[in-house]
């Protein structure tokens, strides 16, 4: 059995199944990862969801915000409305979908392959325990009966950093926020949520979240996404996997239980350039 790993499909469902072809990706015995953001700007949301439910356990997905947008849509919380989204609730599997989604995890570590996989990043200061705990109580949120209510709480402003002594919605507001939606950091080492350029493009005093001095994952392969503008990014302990295939880049696949990182690479025929309003 292989085990791959994709970036951000988001509802590109006709690229991913030529690129898995290209790799010789085999549906019936290897496993497929991907970093999150299965929906939305893509044409077929719907169809990617299905494709990775029916995967089963061979699939492993963490959750990204656009996932969590697709939920807070379905829980009726009044955000903006795309038209990919709501052809996912209209489906008629509609519930079964929305029920597998929103049961996956924020973070999921293999201990036999040395690898965490979120979406957006890790705090510098947590430890792979202090992330894994975190995770869990997202994903123990949201897969509660009252689960509609805490997803339309994941909106909203602050806090602006992190603190153990958190605790509700703001808790949870800012462990989504840090999983989800992370790129740079302030040089005290709040997050920024808002600049998407490229690392060399951001406003002094933001630095990438894997470049933190003394980050406690250092040394640990974390595999993410969320970055169209970083692009495909192998620094060794850290593996970014979002190369903009909605945006007209590239659709990244990688083999993890493989010696050495060799992507697998298809261009995507988009209309935008990555970090386009």
């Amino acid at each position: 059995m292989a085990v791959f790993a994709v970036g951000d499909v988001q509802g590109c469902r006709d690229e991913l199944d030529a690129l898995l072809a290209q790799a010789g990706f085999d549906a019936g015995r290897d496993a497929l990862w991907c970093v999150g953001d299965l929906v939305n700007r893509g044409p077929k949301s719907l169809e990617t969801l299905r494709l990775f439910r029916e995967l089963g356990e061979r699939a492993v997905c963490v959750l990204g915000n656009h996932d969590i947008t697709l939920l807070a849509l379905a829980a009726g919380h009044a955000i903006k409305d795309d038209r990919q989204l709501r052809g996912v609730l209209d489906a008629p599997d509609a519930a079964e979908l929305l029920d597998w989604l929103r049961r996956r995890p924020l973070l999921h570590h293999d201990e036999s392959l040395g690898c965490t996989m979120v979406h957006a990043g890790i705090l510098p200061q947590w430890t792979l325990a202090q992330a894994q705990t975190c995770a869990r109580e997202l994903e123990h949120a949201l897969r509660a009966d009252d689960w509609a209510r805490t997803v339309g709480a994941l909106y909203g402003a602050g806090p602006g950093r992190w603190d153990d002594t958190l605790t509700g919605a703001a808790r949870l507001r800012m462990i989504c926020n840090v999983f989800t939606r992370m790129r740079y950091l302030h040089e005290d080492g709040a997050p920024d949520w808002d600049c998407k350029a490229a690392p060399g493009a951001q406003p002094d005093g933001l630095l990438p979240w894997f470049e933190a001095p003394g980050r406690k994952m250092q040394g640990q392969r974390i595999v993410f996404g969320h970055w169209s503008t970083l692009g495909y990014h192998d620094a060794g302990d850290v593996l970014g996997l979002d190369s903009g295939c909605v945006w007209g880049g590239q659709l990244t696949l990688v083999r993890l239980d493989a010696e050495g990182v060799h992507p697998v690479q298809l261009p995507c025929p988009g209309f935008r350039q990555p970090g386009a309003p």
